[in-house]
């Protein structure tokens, strides 16, 4: 199992055991994370399960596709840390990801 530990707009964190292979917009549904609305269900047809990747992890996490990067046009302040939880795989080498919802989805 991979540790995502997702921190709230306010600095409340929330820690969850994910399975690799599943996506970390799957993991947080699954476990009530508040702030992670993903109303299209995963399919990068909303911009309503994105957060953004601690500084310190963007790297290993990757960059966002182009059709993603299209879609977090509609997101709520866009920085250059952010993403769709729906689109990043989870992999043993996130173990100990940390993502930060914003302050409300788009």
């Amino acid at each position: 199992m991979v540790k995502i530990t997702f921190v709230d707009s306010g600095g409340t964190q929330r820690s969850v055991e994910a399975e690799p292979g599943s996506t970390v917009m799957e993991n947080a549904i699954r476990n009530a994370v508040p702030g992670i609305e993903a109303e299209c269900g995963g399919a990068c047809a909303c911009a309503t399960c994105h957060v953004y990747v601690d500084e310190a992890w963007t790297s290993v996490v990757g960059p966002a596709s182009p059709m993603e990067e299209d879609m977090l046009d509609f997101a709520f302040e866009v920085k250059p840390n952010s993403r769709l939880s729906c689109q990043i795989k989870v992999r043993p080498e996130l173990d100990g990801l940390i993502v930060n919802t914003p302050s409300r989805q788009a």
